[in-house]
């Protein structure tokens, strides 16, 4: 789950997002309020499926239907809209990690929590079912588990997407590793096909793995119509179910009332999950109780203006504040060292906080002599490894750490005291504690500052609260040369239509980091701007390539990955600007010649800049 990004906080319908909680082939799942102030999984579908022409009837039929299905195990649909832009439906918020998740953080589940996923799985299929629908695309990522059992989700959506232009030259809706034989001939299909779908669940449950998983989705799928499940690792009990639910024709295999039958009665105990499960689940309680206390994003601010640096343009801010002067600053309180910066002068927190300004800022010069509570004088450690943190002494000789613009994590945080009127994060991910804010534009961006030391968390907060104090009277300003990659935004530097010339269809650009950009099509690229050192080669592999006159350095990962480097210009005398690609296609076949390409355009647009 992660903060919104401005242009995602808009209203749905009559529900206000909150968070991202994830995104995959059909669109996005959003956490949302509901008017009523209960939580929402609301997903948004993909806009390339909203342009098919059938898909929108399919889409309102399968809602209709689906708000028939109100059993304890699925997760009830609350509303929708097939007619909006983006197609959207919202279901009851379900707290817990995926069947997946639980597998892969907590190993293969225990027999009596096999048994009690069993049960619930064949209960949630005979609503789904009763009501007239198949799931088509029952996978551990659909089952999420929760305090009291597991719930299924997204069921009906599949069938909506099926039979789209998009999925008209033969792909096949569905999870290879999880889907029916008859699914994967794409022959007709009936509730059976979930039944067998049950079955895989239930031996990738007991093993961590699925029973037909092969080397390539071909080979799954083949494995799926023609090969003969192993089943020896299974519990006996659990063999006895999943073998006749896995049967190849569909006739013999159980119906979930029966599946219910067989299993009699089940009595979970104290938990129905194994200890590691539970705490997923209070950690991802905890999470939504932490995302619920941020505030709402800020609308988007207008881009700068062309080749004007971040300090240039606060430059112009603080003279606009003085001619008018009518800017109040939110007194921070505390009893650090007070800012000697007049109150008019002082920058707003949004502009203090946003990226384009932070990227012109030097950790190190932030905090450097300034008093902390708690810590006294901090003294700036020399030689700083990253662009975007800094490691200081405190008078006692322990270490604070700055860290700016990193993701927030908000698993597992609890809220602290609030700073600039902007609300604060406190976590112990590292031992000890950090203190996080976030950036207002933002939101999946923060300012993070770490305290090692154990005990409590009042010199990180103290710490942060001095940060966002001196960030507001302009300390640490980097004095940088006009040609600096450093303060660029690196999503800038190559335009949508050059990514798409290379990448093919972009599906979404995001700051990801301070310094790092990543733009999603088909596979994902990033860009990095990172600090280096005069001298120093990358390691064995990499092969001098020339980019329109600057030297990089290449080298083919895999048939699908590709990594690329080159030095930008020096950054002081000991320490280089360097930019760093990093591309994973997909699929085989000219990866590095593509990422040459894109690096080409980054080089043309940070000479532009």
């Amino acid at each position: 789950m992660r903060a919104l990004r401005p242009d995602e906080a808009g209203p749905i319908g009559r529900y206000r997002p909150v968070a991202a909680v994830g995104e995959g082939g059909m669109g996005r799942v959003l956490l949302a309020l509901a008017p009523d102030g209960r939580l929402a999984a609301v997903k948004q579908i993909h806009p390339e499926f909203a342009h098919d022409p059938g898909f929108r009837d399919r889409f309102a039929h399968e809602v209709d239907v689906s708000r028939r299905v109100s059993g304890a195990y699925t997760a009830a649909v609350m509303d929708a809209d097939p007619a909006a832009e983006a197609p959207w439906l919202a279901s009851v918020y379900v707290a817990g990690p995926s069947l997946r998740e639980a597998v892969e953080a907590a190993g293969p589940l225990p027999p009596a929590s096999l048994k009690y996923l069993a049960a619930g799985l064949a209960a949630a299929l005979a609503d789904i079912h009763r009501a007239g629908l198949i799931h088509r695309d029952l996978k551990p990522s659909n089952v999420l588990l929760t305090s009291d059992g597991p719930r299924v989700i997204d069921f009906g959506i599949a069938r909506a997407v099926e039979g789209s232009d998009l999925t008209s030259t033969g792909a096949v809706i569905g999870s290879p590793s999880f889907m029916s034989p008859e699914q994967a001939e794409s022959a007709q299909l009936t509730p059976a096909s979930d039944v067998f779908s049950l079955g895989a669940l239930l031996v990738m449950a007991a093993t961590g793995h699925g029973p037909f998983t092969g080397e390539t989705a071909p080979q799954t799928l083949y494995n799926v119509v023609h090969a003969k499940p192993d089943l020896s690792a299974l519990p006996p009990e659990i063999r006895a179910l999943a073998e006749p639910c896995l049967a190849k024709d569909p006739a013999r295999r159980p119906t979930p009332e029966q599946i219910l039958d067989f299993l009699g009665p089940v009595t979970p105990g104290a938990s129905p999950w194994p200890f590691a499960v539970g705490q997923l689940i209070a950690r991802q309680e905890a999470e939504v109780r932490a995302v619920l206390s941020w505030p709402a994003p800020l609308p988007p601010v207008p881009p700068p203006a062309p080749r004007r640096r971040p300090w240039a343009i606060a430059a112009l801010g603080a003279a606009a504040v003085l001619a008018v002067g009518t800017i109040v600053a939110v007194n921070l309180g505390g009893d650090e060292q007070q800012p000697t910066t007049p109150q008019a002068t002082r920058l707003p927190v949004e502009r203090a906080l946003s990226a384009d300004r932070l990227r012109g800022t030097d950790p190190c010069a932030v905090l450097d002599g300034a008093r902390v509570q708690g810590a006294g004088v901090l003294t700036a450690g020399e030689e700083p490894l990253y662009l975007n943190r800094c490691t200081y002494e405190t008078a006692d000789g322990e270490q604070l750490k700055l860290i700016i613009g990193e993701p927030v994590e908000a698993t597992g945080a609890e809220a602290g005291t609030g700073i600039a009127g902007r609300p604060v994060l406190l976590s112990g991910l590292t031992g000890g504690c950090e203190a996080t804010i976030q950036l207002p534009n933002e939101r999946e961006l923060g300012i993070r500052t770490e305290d090692s030391s154990g005990g409590s968390c009042e010199r990180a907060q103290a710490a942060l609260r001095v940060t966002v104090q001196r960030l507001r009277d302009r300390a640490g300003e980097w004095d940088l040369p006009s040609d600096s990659a450093v303060p660029v935004d690196p999503c800038s530097l190559v335009d949508d239509a050059r990514a798409r010339e290379v990448l093919g269809p972009v599906t979404k650009t995001t700051l990801t980091r301070l310094h790092e950009c990543e733009w999603t099509a088909g596979g994902s690229l990033s860009l990095t701007v990172e600090q280096s050192y005069p001298g120093i080669l990358p390691e064995e592999g990499y092969r001098p390539v020339d980019l329109s006159g600057v030297r990089a350095y290449v080298r083919e990962v895999s048939p699908e990955s590709c990594a690329l480097t080159w030095d930008h210009r020096d950054l002081d005398a000991d320490r280089t600007e360097n930019v760093r690609i990093a591309y994973h296609a997909g699929r085989a076949g000219g990866v590095c010649q593509k990422a040459q390409a894109f690096a080409k355009a980054a080089i043309k647009g940070l000479r532009d800049s």
